[in-house]
């Protein structure tokens, strides 16, 4: 039987990351992914969920990556008490790496710098962790100088490397790339942030992965299934067309 990850519905979720999980450059704040996913999550639960997203533009995980210099702080590693501790969510969605790897963060640094950040959380609190894999993008020369230094060879070493490391630390993870699929149009005019339809496909992308992995997303579903009258008649229909058929 498939293991399922969470059996109590969902009551505090907090997403950290960057600019595109803050929300940039959705057309507004309820079309970002984040506010995109707590719809769908209180669309099946009977508690609804209080959602509180740390997204801050131009962040990294640690004070070792390599762009920290340049990047908007506090870095992910110095934030943890404040920004995820503080309110004890028992859904948490980090969404790092994408700026560490335009900034030049080797992979295994990255991975070390993670290690230590979930060994952080983990000391004090045991939510279902999420880690989104890098975003897809196709601007490898915005921000020059300092956020220059990505590639799509680099893009899926890192989703490759982070999957790894997922589940080397029982943590799910969301395969943004195989989602985004290279797809162009999904991306702002700027060539690296998502524009909305590409915030609705990772809010979708997200939900699928905690759906088939959650229990408590279909509490409420299944229940409801007890009191359900049909709206449409197979049976029927299949009656209908077969006469329709004999007719013509």
């Amino acid at each position: 039987m498939k293991h399922d990850w969470h059996k109590n519905e969902f009551r505090t979720m907090v997403a950290i990351g960057d600019s595109i999980t803050a929300g940039a450059w959705a057309s507004s704040r309820n079309k970002s992914w984040v506010h995109r996913l707590s719809l769908l999550i209180n669309e099946f639960q009977s508690t609804q969920v209080n959602y509180f997203n740390v997204g801050i533009g131009g962040n990294v995980i640690s004070t070792k990556s390599r762009a920290y210099e340049y990047s908007n702080k506090p870095a992910g590693n110095e934030r943890v008490e404040r920004d995820i501790l503080a309110y004890r969510p028992d859904l948490l969605f980090i969404a790092y790496g994408f700026n560490d790897l335009r900034g030049g963060t080797s992979l295994p640094v990255f991975c070390d710098e993670f290690k230590g950040f979930i060994k952080k959380i983990r000391e004090r609190i045991q939510p279902l962790i999420l880690i989104l894999g890098p975003y897809y993008y196709y601007n490898y020369e915005r921000g020059r100088g300092y956020w220059d230094h990505g590639s799509i060879e680099i893009l899926y070493e890192y989703n490759r490397g982070m999957l790894s490391f997922a589940e080397q630390n029982n943590c799910l993870f969301v395969d943004l790339l195989d989602v985004y699929n290279q797809a162009d149009w999904l991306i702002y005019n700027d060539g690296v942030h998502p524009n909305d339809i590409g915030h609705a496909v990772i809010a979708n992308k997200v939900f699928q992965v905690l759906a088939s992995n959650c229990l408590c997303l279909s509490l409420k579903v299944k229940s409801d299934e007890q009191d359900i009258k049909p709206w449409r008649n197979e049976s029927l229909l299949i009656i209908s067309s077969r006469i329709d058929s004999e007719i013509t």
